[in-house]
């Protein structure tokens, strides 16, 4: 377990993904996975309030809903660390913060949420309105600490300062788009979440899939809503990535989308990499990674690779 960020949160080093819970995993195959996950040590589930918003007729909230029917059903929610956000459509008003906190606790059947993060950045709400909202929240003992998804390096900046100098909650944890083949992350994000002590979280760890070694040049069609992102990675430096992935998992007798989370979770500030599964042969491939180290030749060939 990693403290995350200057938080107290004590964290498993992988974080489950709970955006396929009530989308492509139902409730009985969810069920399954988060057993198994928490069997083999993990603590640390993530989702929205908008998962899955996307499935005809869902209203989003179908996620949390499982989640939350899961640890009531096995007692657990004390031994759990839940994440989730508000403000996909980006409005951090007061009053749209504390409704969606509402909402989510009644979906997740609880009194608290251990790290509740903001999803997309609102830039016509002060951050003085957004962070007294979490404040509020935070004061009620019905969120712990407080997360930014999908902020650039100068907003995540101006989000740390307007809390430091108005005694509001600082976040804590940064929710961006970051692996082995997507680096913006590394470009500005990563400087201030090191100097203000804010551990990363990162989401698409395994590029949609790409990362696992299911897509080849030439090779059949996987079954996976993801497959059309997943397949358009395979130019000459996906190709290349892929033989690194090869090379090192067949050293270490596992998976490419274990080496691909090592490598992840190696960088600075990264505290635990998102991945997600749909049924517990998925989360297999996954798990071998929370035990696994690389040496730092592989991690330098994998670093170069993409």
């Amino acid at each position: 377990m990693t403290k995350l960020g200057s938080s107290d949160l004590d964290v498993s080093p992988l974080c489950l993904g709970g955006n396929v819970f009530g989308w492509t995993a139902d409730e009985a195959d969810s069920f399954a996975v988060l057993d198994a996950f928490t069997a083999a040590g993990g603590n640390f589930i993530d989702t929205a309030d908008v998962y899955s918003a996307w499935v005809p007729g869902h209203k989003g909230g179908e996620s949390e809903t499982i989640i939350g029917r899961w640890m009531a059903a096995r007692a657990n929610r004390d031994s759990v660390i839940v994440a989730t956000k508000v403000g996909y459509d980006r409005n951090l008003r007061r009053d749209a913060i504390l409704e969606g906190a509402k909402r989510s606790l009644e979906r997740l059947q609880t009194d608290y949420i251990d790290l509740y993060f903001i999803h997309n950045d609102d830039a016509d709400t002060p951050f003085e309105e957004s962070l007294g909202a979490f404040g509020e929240l935070v004061d009620a003992g019905s969120v712990r600490w407080i997360g930014a998804s999908n902020f650039t390096a100068e907003r995540l900046a101006e989000a740390l300062d307007v809390a430091e100098r108005e005694g509001l909650p600082a976040v804590v944890s940064i929710q961006n788009e970051y692996n082995l083949v997507t680096r913006g992350y590394e470009d500005g994000v990563r400087d201030v979440a090191a100097a203000r002590h804010v551990g990363a979280v990162p989401y698409y760890g395994l590029a949609s899939g790409f990362l696992t070694g299911k897509y080849r040049p030439g090779g059949g069609s996987v079954d996976s809503p993801r497959a059309q992102s997943a397949v358009a990675r395979l130019d000459s430096r996906g190709v290349a990535v892929l033989a690194a992935l090869d090379e090192v998992a067949k050293a270490h007798a596992t998976t490419q989308a274990a080496v691909a989370l090592a490598w992840l979770a190696a960088q600075p500030t990264v505290v635990a990499p998102i991945a997600s599964a749909r049924t517990v042969e998925q989360l297999d491939e996954l798990l071998p990674f929370m035990t696994l180290e690389l040496t730092p030749d592989e991690l330098e060939g994998l670093t170069r690779a993409g």
